[in-house]
């Protein structure tokens, strides 16, 4: 497994310290655990510049889309208690797929379409539905946006917004190519049919009590609102874009303070990008992906979430879109991606390494080689903004004995 030079390890807090010292980022913490025990934890910086409060490790912080492996694992354990196969079309939960149509190749306005099958469960979780996201490049994108149809917390209800979203066509014909989508929030959706319960109820009932996440949920806990984080952005614009970065003359621009947010409460539960929470609970989310499902979900289950689905790497699938990751030597799987090849990824890494981060430059990844959880908590929109989760991965890999 191999164990870590202390000496290497430390570099970790200067780096991070040095994001901090540049206005990069406001504050960050860094969690490393091997085998089950912590190895290394840092924090750095303010979880709110203007009021100087310092970052701490138990600090809130929104999450974004690492709440999709949650969803994820949520869906696959009503899978394994045989309610549904993966390759079920979402019309058979959400009636208002039932007919749908894509834009033909090269479509360039919103009526160059042609019929299609509804997206299936398993392409929803996979990104190859043809749903996008707003923030997207495309036609599609550009008509999610017209529409607002963004499952942002502070929007009407994850019913009406899967609603408003069959109505648009997808981008292309589902499982012919990879675009990064609103899938997993329909994927929400599509738990609450099957249980009858809310989004939230359901994780708290399978997931976060089991594992004791008492402070990862879609809204604030009131208890935790002294210590929710401020979001920023180094972009002159809102920091919801993936094109070319125009940026402002403030490197940490406020866009969310933590006393006006949204995610005070969430009026929408979005599946794909909703949760706020602390690092040491989405540690216990990792450690139990890592162990094997800790008794909420088979670990031959959990085996199959985290192997590569796609024919090959996402890039070979033709993405246009922004993702949270590299395209070249990834795969992707149920709830993250799959590293491949580290060479074409271009950032060390084990074969099977499982990651996924969020819009907030939060991230994470499970190494089944040497046996690690990582963590990395910061609140900067966008995650393009900075090489950190590169440059993350080749501190932890060189200080690896």
């Amino acid at each position: 497994m191999g164990g870590f030079d202390a000496g290497r390890l430390d570099r970790i807090a200067g780096w991070m310290q040095s994001y901090v010292d540049q206005r990069r980022l406001a504050g960050c913490a860094a969690l490393i655990v091997q085998g089950g025990q912590e190895v290394c934890y840092h924090q750095a910086g303010h979880r709110d510049v203007e009021s100087r409060r310092p970052w701490e490790r138990d600090t809130v912080a929104r999450i974004y889309s690492m709440t999709k492996p949650v969803t994820s694992l949520a869906l696959m354990t009503l899978v394994e208690e045989g309610l549904f196969h993966l390759d079920a079309p979402v019309s058979d939960f959400i009636p208002a797929f039932s007919d749908m149509t894509c834009l033909v190749p090269g479509a360039t306005a919103a009526d160059q379409v042609e019929p299609c099958a509804p997206p299936t469960l398993h392409q929803l979780l996979t990104h190859t539905s043809g749903l996008s996201y707003a923030f997207n490049p495309g036609v599609l994108g550009g008509l999610m946006g017209e529409h607002k149809v963004e499952f942002r917390p502070n929007q009407s209800g994850l019913a009406p917004m899967c609603d408003m979203l069959a109505e648009l066509p997808l981008a292309f014909q589902p499982g012919s190519r990879w675009e990064y989508s609103v899938g997993i929030d329909v994927i929400g959706r599509v738990i609450e049919v099957v249980t009858g319960q809310t989004l939230e109820e359901v994780f708290v009932e399978r997931i976060f009590d089991p594992l004791g996440m008492d402070e990862t949920r879609f809204s604030v806990p009131a208890a935790a609102r002294d210590r929710f984080a401020a979001c920023y952005t180094p972009m002159a614009e809102g920091g919801f874009t993936v094109g070319k970065i125009e940026k402002g003359g403030d490197t940490l621009r406020l866009i969310d303070g933590a006393d006006k947010s949204p995610f005070l409460e969430a009026t929408l539960l979005s599946g794909g990008g909703g949760l706020v929470g602390t690092i040491d609970d989405y540690l216990k989310f990792t450690e139990m992906l890592r162990t094997g499902g800790a008794g909420i979900i088979g670990p031959k289950t959990l085996d199959f979430m985290m192997r590569n689905h796609l024919p090959g790497e996402i890039a070979s699938m033709g993405p246009q879109s922004f993702a949270e990751q590299p395209m070249e030597g990834m795969g992707f799987g149920i709830g993250g991606a799959v590293l491949l090849n580290p060479g074409r990824a271009r950032a060390p890494g084990s074969v099977g390494d499982f990651s996924w981060g969020g819009m907030a430059s939060t991230f994470f990844w499970i190494d089944p080689v040497f046996d690690l959880s990582v963590i990395f908590f910061t609140q900067l929109i966008p995650s393009s903004a900075y090489p950190a989760r590169a440059q993350l991965k080749a501190l932890v890999h060189g200080a690896l004995t």
